[in-house]
């Protein structure tokens, strides 16, 4: 199998005038507890960066030395998320969306052009706004999705973790708000807190007494 040109994306931009091409996506967008996070990245033209690749793809670890890396390599990076009380009053899509367009407007230098990860951009309350292009799969296709993946997925364990610190007894640094066995067993045992995402419990037919 060939090896898959992580820049052809963005060098078709550069091909078009665009001089600064952002990758974005998000992580989170699954979990019944926490906010949803959104990373965007401006890369050098072809930089190389070892082992970049899709967050989902590379061990803890390792996505923490690629974490440090895009921060000092990058053109322009930025992280933003929306809270689990916004995603409860709008909806994920428009979470999702919200986030990576935060992210997005916060890159120094701007960008002229956004890769955006998926199949979407735009929910019932919120859309992107540059000049776009959605890439299915786009975290494992262009360096730059790559790298915002590696920033939203670091950024959202290392929330987790902090919120575990102050709730231990959800164990959410072990499952990271993620809907296992496990967590509802937890949520069943010690009710909800602020940041856990109602509507998600509730689609899911489940919400505890002890959390109305």
């Amino acid at each position: 199998m060939a090896e898959i040109d992580r820049w052809a994306l963005e060098r078709a931009c550069w091909a078009g005038g665009i001089a600064l091409v952002c990758g974005c996506d998000e992580a989170g967008a699954g979990p019944l507890a926490g906010a949803v996070y959104a990373g965007a990245v401006i890369l050098p033209p072809e930089c190389s960066i070892e082992g970049l690749n899709d967050s989902k793809q590379v061990t803890p670890k390792r996505r923490d030395a690629l974490y440090d890396t895009i921060r000092t390599v990058a053109v322009a990076w930025a992280v933003a998320r929306v809270e689990a009380e916004e995603i409860d009053a709008t909806d994920i899509l428009s979470a999702r969306i919200k986030a990576m367009q935060m992210a997005i407007d916060r890159l120094e230098p701007a960008p002229g052009f956004a890769l955006i990860d998926g199949n979407r951009d735009h929910g019932k309350t919120a859309a992107i706004l540059l000049e776009h292009q959605t890439v299915v799969k786009g975290d494992s296709l262009s360096a730059s999705i790559a790298a915002a993946s590696i920033l939203a997925k670091v950024s959202r364990d290392r929330y987790m973790m902090e919120l575990d610190k102050q709730y231990p007894q959800y164990q959410l640094a072990k499952h990271k708000g993620y809907p296992t066995k496990l967590h509802y067993e937890l949520i069943a045992q010690y009710g909800i807190q602020p940041f856990y995402r109602r509507s998600f419990l509730k689609k899911q037919g489940y919400w505890p007494e002890s959390g109305k």
